[in-house]
């Protein structure tokens, strides 16, 4: 199972848990999304969901916080560029839970 972003979505994706808004279910586990299904949750504001597949594919959460730091290591004099690592390494944290 993994977690990934909506705009990574694709078709023919299983889901592996069911993607609720509020307490009502909108799909459940084990739906093979189409390009209708993916547009309606980018629709909704569902941000991430979680698919079948396996966690290997996706890599270390350290070695993805050890490539941002490496990425942005030359931009520490530009606080924009700050902010913005912040919020990447926030969305990094949130994927591996």
């Amino acid at each position: 199972m993994r977690r990934i972003p909506i705009d990574e979505l694709q078709e023919g994706m299983v889901l592996a848990k069911p993607l609720m808004r509020d307490t009502m279910i909108i799909l459940g586990e084990g739906v093979v999304l189409t390009e209708a299904w993916i547009s309606r949750i980018e629709d909704m504001g569902i941000t991430t969901v979680f698919i079948e597949g396996s966690a290997e594919q996706v890599i270390p959460k350290e070695e993805a916080l050890s490539q941002l730091n490496r990425r942005f290591q030359h931009l520490s004099d530009q606080p924009h560029m700050m902010v913005l690592k912040k919020i990447v390494k926030e969305h990094i944290e949130g994927l591996y839970g």
